[in-house]
């Protein structure tokens, strides 16, 4: 039987790891399409339109918001980013597993304007893994390290609003657990047929 994919979401806090399991998933598995988000920034050097990002004006992206263009958006150092509904959708329709990732502020805005979309959490092994793994090589000064483990803490604090998590502690297990997921019809349990019956 065939089944519409949902628009998955993977969401969790900074320093866990989304876009490593994401870059894995698109090597391994380029059969799921990674939502490309709208931007107001200036392309880097290499990142090409419509493939990285659709870099847009600040009036194309109001017009994006005004015509309800985009399942979200919000602003990070003074540029927008945006999520656009319609090639979501068209990917949906055509029955191609779609990924979105996205922080915890966008996840929120997606169950929104998308009930329907599979929210996955995507936790650390442990507090002290997430700290190590934020505090990296130490090159940051001590209260910039103090504002992303505070806003982690948040972050964290939000498992419960999502529909699955999975625990980071190998990027190949996440991306085949997140595969099956995206592949699995609401309702039914990917994993069930490996759990003991309880």
């Amino acid at each position: 039987m065939t089944h519409r994919p949902r628009l998955t979401v993977l969401s969790g806090p900074s320093g866990v790891g989304k876009s490593t399991v994401v870059a894995h998933m698109r090597k391994e598995h380029p059969e799921v399409w990674l939502s490309v988000s709208a931007t107001t920034r200036k392309p880097r050097p290499g990142e090409k339109d419509g493939v990285h990002y659709f870099f847009v004006d600040n009036d194309e992206f109001d017009k994006l918001i005004a015509n309800g263009e985009l399942l979200e958006w919000a602003e990070f150092a003074g540029n927008r980013y945006g999520t656009p509904r319609k090639a979501v959708q068209e990917r949906l329709e055509r029955g191609e597993p779609v990924l979105l990732e996205i922080d915890l502020q966008g996840a929120r805005l997606v169950r929104q304007s998308m009930p329907e979309a599979q929210l996955v959490f995507l936790a650390p092994p442990s507090w002290d893994e997430l700290v190590r793994r934020l505090t990296g090589r130490g090159t940051e000064p001590p209260e910039v390290i103090q504002r992303r483990l505070e806003a982690a803490k948040v972050e964290l604090a939000a498992e419960s609003e999502f529909d699955e998590t999975l625990v980071n502690t190998s990027v190949e297990d996440v991306a085949r657990e997140l595969l099956a997921l995206m592949l699995s019809t609401p309702g039914e349990d990917p994993q069930e047929d490996s759990r003991p019956d309880a």
